[in-house]
């Protein structure tokens, strides 16, 4: 078999055109994203008072009753989102299996929505600021700015089969 034969044989992935910039963003963004809802995370477990250098309510957020669900913190929960979205996208990195990319694209929109509601709750509710939460947020809504550009690339390649 030729190499034309097979390139023709084998379809078009849709995650052929992604760029390598976004791949390496999401791994970057997830890593960081983890690195913070971990700290937060033990903060919680240990009864470590978190240094507030920016904002002054780290602790009255990380303490108070929207901390939790269900006695489990939610920085715990985040850890688990960050942990998922970077194992599925090295999954991805290695295997290009291109089924990744809608799934990571989809979990990113929870993780934003999840987000969104917690700068809601310390913005309007707890009326105090966790610099270590809007870094998550942050996190958050750039990977989910990433998991849009990921379903645009998508559809754009599905669209024109």
């Amino acid at each position: 078999m030729t190499i034309s034969e097979n390139s023709s044989a084998t379809p078009s992935m849709p995650s052929a055109n992604l760029p390598k910039w976004l791949i390496w963003s999401l791994i970057i963004v997830s890593f960081l994203g983890f690195l913070d809802a971990s700290y937060l995370t033990v903060a919680h477990y240990t009864g470590l008072t978190l240094r507030c250098n920016v904002f002054s309510g780290c602790e009255q957020v990380t303490t108070s009753p929207y901390s939790v669900v269900f006695g489990i913190p939610v920085a715990l929960g985040g850890m688990f989102y960050y942990l998922t979205v970077l194992l599925a996208t090295l999954f991805y990195f290695d295997s290009k299996k291109h089924g990744l990319l809608k799934y990571i694209a989809s979990l990113t929109c929870v993780g934003f929505a999840a987000s969104a509601w917690f700068v809601y709750l310390q913005l309007f509710v707890i009326k105090a600021i966790c610099q270590y939460c809007m870094i998550s947020a942050t996190t958050s809504a750039l990977l989910f700015i990433f998991g849009l550009i990921i379903f645009k690339k998508y559809a754009k390649k599905t669209h024109h089969r």
